[in-house]
């Protein structure tokens, strides 16, 4: 299977075997092709959620130098178009990460999201495109 964007739910749950998602984001996360990508947004609220677990950083980390994870993604050279898509989405309210994400569908066109979050069926990509997700049923 291709590569994929990855969102916080699924990352979070791939590390939390108390996560109602555990299993599920562990499947999907070893079918997927490496590298993932992601952005540091995902990162940080990844590690604020799993701060209690004081293996995971390291591991998260290990992730990365191994290179199963990449973080391509500057918010530097995508202001406008994030804060276009916050903009957009304000009603949902939509979260930095989201709109980091819903972005890097847009650059990386032929990937899909792996998410457990159900905004990402309604965020549109090049302002009216339905993103592709890789999800549960919501």
């Amino acid at each position: 299977m291709a590569a994929a964007i990855l969102d916080t739910g699924p990352l979070v749950a791939f590390f939390d075997a108390s996560e109602r998602r555990h299993a599920w984001a562990r499947e999907q996360i070893a079918r997927l092709d490496a590298p993932l990508l992601t952005c540091e947004a995902v990162v940080a609220e990844a590690m604020f959620l799993l701060r209690r677990d004081a293996r995971a950083p390291a591991v998260l980390l290990e992730l990365f130098e191994a290179g199963a994870l990449r973080a391509p993604f500057r918010l530097s050279d995508q202001i406008q178009p994030v804060r276009t898509l916050l903009a957009k989405y304000r009603d949902r309210p939509i979260s930095l990460a989201d709109a980091c994400l819903v972005r890097m569908a847009e650059i990386h066109n032929q990937l899909s999201i792996l998410t457990l979050d159900s905004d990402f069926l309604i965020y549109r990509k090049h302002g009216d495109k339905p993103i592709a997700v890789i999800s549960p049923d919501f």
